[in-house]
Parts: structure tokens; sequence; C-alpha cells
């Protein structure tokens, strides 16, 4: 550095200039590797989850790398965000990737869902730029992203029963049973998928009627389950042993090959569409037809905003237990084939008091 200075330059100048001249590529993988490090903090302050660093660095090679890859950092401006985004809504990034795995393949679409979860992520990568002195303002900031219309495709109670026939029609098969099984409980809880799929019995509280997952997507997360819930756990512990719920092939894994199973399984069937999202949107769905609030439906899927995420919770409200055994058993019967005779409510405050009566241990009258 002394030399530097004695020939007339200035180190400090030099710093300057190098993090002017970082790329985007180079800022993406710098990105990656603290990701990779545990040093990029997700939702609740917690390191990125492997699933999320995986969809991440998919986001980034396949739509940010090779579109932005070889410009600076600090020559990107807003509209070269907003051509970027358009550029991944009209699939200019679509392609066929090879993956790591054998014979894996990534097929690379694009479209507004996936436009606006790239922006999403760049923003994050630009954050992290300015927090490294790189640039002073964030490019992403202000775009008008379009409109993207959340998946809203929900089971109709006739589908249910279609459903619940196709599951039982698998249940004893060697090779679909276990993901029958695994569906059957994703429809009965409203959970998602990988809850179920890794789902440990340590993580099982038959007594508390509830699941205490350690790892859930919102963090450690107590999840109220029903009493038909309660009855497959007990009766599929008496059959399995090791550590998961569903266990797989070797030693103490959960069980794999769950998406090729479940797509098989509904190939050219009325439910050909149906995912395991769908399962549950719709438990969330007849928890609302059923009159069950916002925020009890939340704490029953698990859902941000109404998750019971406390570790120190020992029982849960009975109110929750209530509604998870109404919604669970509602959705067991519609898979077992019943058909609901379809009540009203009358309004008028006679019909109204003779309820209200109906629920008194001693049928006092209201008044």
């Amino acid at each position: 550095m002394l030399g530097q200075i004695a020939q007339g330059e200035d180190p400090a100048t030099e710093r300057e200039e190098e993090r002017h001249a970082v790329t985007v590529r180079q800022l993406c993988e710098q990105y990656i590797a603290d990701m990779e490090a545990g040093l990029i903090l997700g939702k609740g302050g917690r390191p990125k989850k492997p699933k999320t660093i995986e969809t991440d660095i998919g986001r980034i090679r396949r739509h940010i790398i090779p579109l932005l890859g070889t410009r600076r950092i600090k020559d990107i401006t807003k509209p070269d965000m907003n051509n970027l985004m358009k550029d991944i809504i009209a699939g200019k990034t679509r392609v066929v990737m090879k993956t790591k795995k054998l014979r894996g393949k990534a097929i690379v679409t694009g479209g507004p869902g996936t436009a606006i979860r790239t922006m999403g992520l760049l923003g994050g990568i630009f954050t992290y730029a300015i927090e490294a002195g790189i640039i002073d303002q964030n490019p992403t900031h202000g775009l008008k992203k379009p409109r993207y219309k959340v998946r809203d495709r929900r089971l109709s109670e006739a589908e249910y029963r279609t459903l619940g026939q196709l599951l039982k029609d698998v249940q004893h098969d060697s090779h679909y049973g276990i993901h029958a099984e695994i569906l059957r409980l994703i429809a009965l809880t409203g959970c998602r998928r990988g809850e179920i799929i890794s789902l440990r019995w340590s993580e099982v509280d038959i007594e508390g009627s509830c699941l205490r997952l350690k790892d859930s997507k919102e963090g450690a997360s107590v999840r109220p389950v029903g009493l038909p819930v309660v009855d497959y756990l007990e009766a599929a512990r008496l059959k399995r042993n090791g550590t998961f719920v569903f266990p797989g092939q070797g030693e103490d894994n959960a069980v794999g090959n769950f998406p090729q199973s479940w797509k098989k399984l509904f190939a050219d069937t009325p439910l050909w569409d149906v995912t395991p999202h769908v399962l549950r949107h719709s438990f969330a769905s007849i928890a609302n037809d059923l009159g069950f609030t916002e925020i009890t439906i939340a704490a029953l899927i698990g859902h941000a905003k109404g998750s019971v995420t406390s570790k120190y919770v020992h029982t849960l409200d009975s109110t929750l237990i209530m509604a998870a055994d109404t919604v669970s058993g509602y959705v067991k019967a519609l898979l077992d084939g019943v058909e609901f005779r379809r009540n009203t409510y009358t309004l008028d405050r006679q019909t109204r008091r003779n309820a209200i009566n109906d629920m008194l241990i001693e049928a006092r009258p209201y008044t």
C-alpha cells in the first residue's frame, strides 16, 4: 500500500472502483455463497432452508444471470428491471436444462408468477449489494409488478368422493399405497406436502391432538389436528417403527418419489389437475364454508398470520381442536362417500332463540 501511495496511487479510490465494477454475475455468485453458508436470513430472521436455497439458485442461474449477468451493478436502472420482468413473463429464458439428479431435467417456462418471484429475489440481492456498499439505491423499488391470479382451484364435494374412491382403490398397492395415505392425510389436515412427507413420530402429539412441527415453512409450529387424524396416526403407529411416519427405503429415511406418484395416480382421471396444494386450499375453503374465522383457519393450516408457533404451548385452545375435528370430520365423510343434507339457517328471531336454547345444558328460555 505504501508503494502505491509513493507512486501516486490511492488504494481507497481503487477499492471504490473495484466495488463499482462488480457485475451482476459476480454479485449473484457471492450472494449464493453467503446463502449456502447460512449468512442470508429469510423469514423470522432464520437462515434460508435448503429447499429455498435450491429454488433461489435456480432462479438466479436460469433467469437473472442469463439476462443480466455481464452488466455492472452500478449501471442497472429501474427501466432495466422493467425490461427484465417483461422478458421473463414473455418466456425469453424458457429452456429445458439438465439437473444434477440422475436423468433429471428442469423445465424453465417463465410467466407472470415466475417473474414476480424472481424480481422479489433480485430485490433482496440488490439490498445485499447496498449493505456491502456496492450501490446506494435498489432499482427494483417502486417497480410495478403484473397482476397474478393466485391458484384458487378447490375440490367440489363430488370430487372429494372421487378422490376417496381413488385412494381406496390403491390403498393396498405396494407402491402407491403409502403415497395414497400421504394424500389422504394432507386432505384431512391442510398441511403442506413437505410437512407430511417428512413428519416424524417425535412430532406427533396424540394426547394433545396436534402436530408439533419443528421445521415448517414458518419455523416451529403447533398444528391442531382432528379426531380422524388422531385415529389414523394411532393405528399407523402400531404398524410402523422408525423415525418417520411415512418411511422410505433404506436406513431410516422418509418416503421418496411422492411427486411422480401422485401425478401418475391422478393422470387420466377427473382429478388430473389436482395437486397437494389444491388439497390444502380445499381444506381451508371448507373451513371457511363451515363458518370458521380467518385467524382460526390460518392456525389450522399453519399460515404465517395465524400460526401457533410458540414452543412453550403445551395445550391448544379447545376452539382450535373443535375446529380441526369439524373440518377433518367433514372432509373424511366426503372421502368416504357421504352426501350431506343442505341445512339453511333461518334468520327469524324465534328460530335464532331456539338455536341458542339448544346449546344450553338446561333448557332455559332465551329472552
